[in-house]
């Protein structure tokens, strides 16, 4: 069986952070998700599970970062083109988030990246799959 990666997030409004992601295409797990968590279905191997709050806190001792002023992770996703690269930071921007950082290129790198209504910082990558096996 693969690793599998469950990303917790916390979230401000559980039912704003559903929307904003089902708007980039994505869908949750019915399983895992109820009115405190949403499971977030990446792939068959990532996850994000977004929190309430109040129900991420029972699990740190530590203080929620504010996103408004610090950077608490940068989750990276891979992209199949750089169009798909486009068309999930396009639609991000189109439904609720903020730009992060500028526009990435660099040799076979490209990469765009967005804030979620929470501020949760993201990137989408693509790399030409020629220059990796070069």
């Amino acid at each position: 069986m693969p690793t599998m990666i469950f990303v917790n997030l916390p979230v401000k409004d559980l039912e704003r952070s559903k929307t904003f992601f089902g708007k980039l295409g994505y869908s949750f797990n019915p399983q895992f998700t109820d009115e405190n968590a949403g499971c977030l279905v990446i792939s068959d191997t990532i996850y994000a599970m977004l929190l309430t709050e109040p129900f991420f806190k029972g699990f740190t001792q530590r203080e929620i970062a504010d996103t408004a002023t610090t950077v608490e992770s940068i989750v990276c996703l891979s992209a199949d083109s750089r169009e798909e690269v486009d068309r999930l930071v396009d639609t991000a921007l189109a439904s609720g988030g903020a730009p992060a950082q500028e526009t990435m290129e660099q040799g076979p790198m490209y990469g765009r990246s967005f804030l979620d209504p929470d501020g949760h910082h993201w990137e989408v990558m693509y790399m030409d799959p020629a220059a990796v096996n070069a």
